[in-house]
């Protein structure tokens, strides 16, 4: 048996798993940076406006995600394990703990929005004007919230179990029906009201709505085995919701904090000018997601595969297929590093219509993380299996406390301390995740990942 790589059928079961969720996010992203592009033709202030906006979003989506993906741990091993009320009761974690956020998503999005945003916009020349834009366009997205937050805990909860055909083709009604109404509502299309930025987040609600009622549609005629009765709703495994929170709060906490070093960093990167910093680095980032694409599909394979495996008890199994999936995933990550520069291509079609300032950062930048995708895939792919067999502690020894004690220091001291432009400062912060690939390698090695969650959660 080849320790380092895998047989063919391997990659390419792994592949079944990946290629639909990368399709899907690639659909999802495809159609931000169709918003993107249209956006843009109001200039750099009202893209700068719904991009700030939109990463208190991004915030919230991470959020939502890590509560998903400390639920589906469990549920794929009790998957592998034939435990109905094992997943069942994984699928309720998800949604309580995903329904919990709504207060804070409220308290930003209707009450305290412009506040809230200010705070990525300190030292920006032109803050007031993209404030204005921004308030606009985050009121209106209160209303994706809640139909959000059941769509992604039914949509993850397939994929848990190899089902990702489904939400592909839910994601794609949604997005193609974001499009179109981008386009109605933003310019004033074909009769429809002129709205610049409040048009792009009518749409976003439109789409979200659809995409919601579709996944109940489904919940209820299809039946996956996770679906929980009306009547049993309330009716919590107490002891087991306390098990996946205790795994699950390691998850989150990593989770956040790297999303609130993001904030933080893009806040300074923010503070480098105008509005052609904040519009060209956000540009730059809607270019990325095409390549990004990557992490949620070998994510997701990865914790199918390996969480499934240790549902069966197969320990040795297990063992061998971690290294296959870090080798694979290293020739995949340089894979994508081609096509992201590749994506290069794109900038001045999408973007030609910003300033050119704002064009040359998001070029740059695009190049700067395409070179970064072999390390990133990797690390992905490490964070996959550890949390596979419950190691959620390994991001908080591999990930937080690098970015708590290293990474955001140095953001403050560059930033605070240096006139470095936004692009600059990106690659002095993101060399410091070659030293997280290094202690993530060392914690694989202890094998603390290798275990049954099913008998221990039993």
């Amino acid at each position: 048996m080849n320790k380092k790589f895998g047989s063919a059928q391997f990659y390419k079961d792994a592949l079944l798993i990946a290629v639909p969720i990368m399709l899907q996010q690639l659909i999802q992203n495809l159609v931000t940076l169709i918003d993107n592009f249209m956006v843009s033709g109001l200039g750099d202030i009202s893209m700068s406006g719904v991009n700030v906006a939109g990463h208190f979003l991004f915030v919230f989506m991470v959020y939502l995600n890590a509560i998903c993906m400390a639920g589906g741990i469990f549920l794929t091993q009790h998957y592998g394990a034939n435990n109905k009320k094992g997943m069942q009761q994984a699928f309720l974690f998800k949604l309580y703990m995903g329904l919990i956020a709504m207060i804070p998503f409220f308290l930003v999005t209707v009450v305290y929005p412009r506040q809230v945003l200010s705070l990525m916009l300190m030292g920006n020349s032109e803050a007031g004007a993209i404030l204005d834009e921004g308030v606009r366009y985050i009121r209106i997205m209160f209303a994706v919230g809640i139909p959000m937050t059941v769509s992604v805990c039914i949509a993850t909860s397939m994929r848990d179990m190899g089902k990702v055909k489904i939400p592909l083709v839910v994601t794609a009604v949604a997005t193609l029906t974001n499009t179109l109404f981008n386009w109605l509502l933003i310019y004033g299309n074909i009769g429809f009201p002129a709205l610049g930025v409040r048009g792009a987040a009518y749409a976003s609600v439109i789409a979200r709505t659809l995409e919601f009622v579709i996944f109940i549609v489904i919940y209820i005629r299809v039946k996956p085995e996770f679906v929980v009765k009306i009547r049993d709703f309330l009716k919590i495994d107490m002891g087991m919701f306390m098990t996946i929170l205790k795994k699950g709060y390691l998850v989150l906490f990593c989770e956040l904090t790297w999303v609130i070093s993001e904030t933080v960093t893009t806040a300074m990167y923010n503070g480098r000018g105008g509005a052609e910093v904040v519009s060209g680095m956000a540009a730059s980032f809607t270019i990325a997601n095409l390549f990004f694409i990557a992490f949620g599909g070998i994510y997701s394979s990865t914790g199918v595969i390996i969480g499934k495996t240790l549902g069966e008890g197969n320990l040795e199994k297990a063992r061998h297929q971690k290294n296959w999936l870090l080798s694979g995933a290293a020739v995949f990550g340089c894979i994508m590093a081609l096509f992201g520069l590749l994506t290069t291509l794109l900038v001045p079609v999408v973007y030609g219509r910003l300033s050119n300032e704002s064009v040359n950062i998001c070029r740059n930048m695009v190049i700067l993380m395409s070179c970064f995708m072999p390390v990133w895939v990797y690390l992905n792919t490490q964070q996959a299996i550890a949390r596979a067999g419950g190691d959620t502690a390994m991001g908080i020894q591999a990930d937080t406390s690098v970015t708590i004690f290293v990474t955001v220091p140095l953001v403050l001291i560059l930033g605070i301390y240096t006139d470095i432009g936004p692009v600059q400062l990106f690659l002095c912060v993101k060399m410091l995740d070659l030293l997280k690939l290094i202690f993530a390698s060392i914690i694989l090695k202890k094998e603390r990942w290798l275990k049954n969650l099913t008998i221990q959660s039993a």
